[in-house]
């Protein structure tokens, strides 16, 4: 696909700077754009570049002053990184959009609607009774157990796994090998120190716009739901156990495990590695660093933890420098107690 810099423009509401009628057709790193190319400026330290690029186009921010004259042509707007993010969504969905269709062998069950304008790749399954909106895709080999419900413009990936009565919203992306609706991991110790297991009767519900990373694990709730909110993104490689809840646009990153029954605001982060304890809440806008391990609940908004267990962030700073010098303070302190049990030397 081709466009001018004038339709780029119009589109992300920016100013152009330079050649209106210029045309481009790719999407490149500035560090690495030719001539039709189109780049981004947001990080400052990438800003040599802007002056040697190849490209023919960059992105940059209305405030920004050139320190020397310029080959290419800028558009001017509030934030490049938010803009380039637009072109890349916009070239996403041109390329994913053209399929189409139903190729074969795809089984879809007695019961099931699905709507216009979708796309069921080959050897995918979708069980009994479900309700499918349009412009899905779903790529080969997922799996769509009955009674499942999947809101418009959704995108299941090559692999992924939807256990019976999951509930997906619309424009959604489960990345590929994602396990929605597992059996939540719920045993009753019995007297011979044995378990049984217990029943998980619930089902997993994503709201809209969320995102599932490859091979991430949503069980099921023992009762009720396991409720992904709005606009969340989730990374690869996630565990959320039975009866989680995450609150509306919170990011979660890889290899993070939130045990059951946890209920985790709306705006938080969870960066990679970090641990949940179960039956605990964080507050809104919490923050924790990788890594570290929460084992209560956090009440007040907007807390920075770090650490396992974790605790204020500031305060983790601190006691992460006191323990650097550990070793030095303990020499210390056993020649204080040497020199005042040693006689002094006449």
């Amino acid at each position: 696909m081709e466009f001018t810099v004038g339709q780029i423009a119009e589109a992300l509401r920016g100013e152009v700077e330079g050649d209106a009628a210029q045309r481009v057709d790719r999407l490149a790193k500035i560090e690495e754009a030719q001539a039709g190319s189109l780049t981004f400026l947001a990080n400052l330290k990438y800003e040599p570049y802007l002056y040697t690029t190849g490209a023919s186009v960059i992105i940059v921010s209305r405030g920004l002053v050139l320190r020397q004259p310029v080959q290419a042509s800028l558009i001017r707007v509030d934030d490049p990184y938010s803009s380039f993010t637009t072109l890349l969504e916009f070239y996403q969905q041109s390329t994913r959009t053209g399929k189409r269709g139903v190729e074969e062998p795809a089984y879809l069950g007695s019961g099931s609607v699905i709507g216009e304008n979708h796309y069921r790749g080959a050897f995918s399954y979708i069980g009994q009774n479900c309700r499918i909106g349009q412009n899905v895709l779903i790529f080969p080999h997922a799996y769509i157990g009955d009674r499942c419900t999947i809101g418009d413009g959704t995108i299941i990936y090559a692999g992924a796994k939807l256990y019976a009565d999951t509930v997906v919203g619309a424009r959604c992306t489960i990345h590929a090998g994602a396990v929605l609706g597992s059996e939540g991991f719920g045993f009753a110790p019995q007297l011979d120190g044995s378990y049984r297991a217990i029943p998980q009767t619930g089902n997993v519900i994503l709201e809209d716009d969320v995102r599932i990373g490859a091979n991430t694990t949503i069980d099921c709730a023992t009762m009720g739901a396991t409720l992904i909110r709005e606009g969340v993104k989730i990374d690869n490689l996630v565990q959320l156990a039975h009866n989680v809840e995450v609150g509306r646009h919170t990011v979660i990153a890889a290899h993070a495990g939130v045990s059951g029954s946890t209920k985790i605001g709306d705006f938080c982060v969870l960066a990679g590695q970090v641990g949940l304890a179960g039956h605990l809440s964080l507050a809104n806008r919490t923050t924790v660093t990788a890594q570290s391990g929460v084992g209560k609940s956090i009440k007040v908004e907007g807390e920075f933890l770090q650490g396992s267990p974790a605790f204020n962030l500031r305060d983790s700073l601190r006691a992460n420098a006191i323990f650097r010098h550990l070793p030095d303070l303990e020499r210390r302190l056993t020649q204080l107690e040497r020199s005042r049990i040693e006689p002094e030397k006449p």
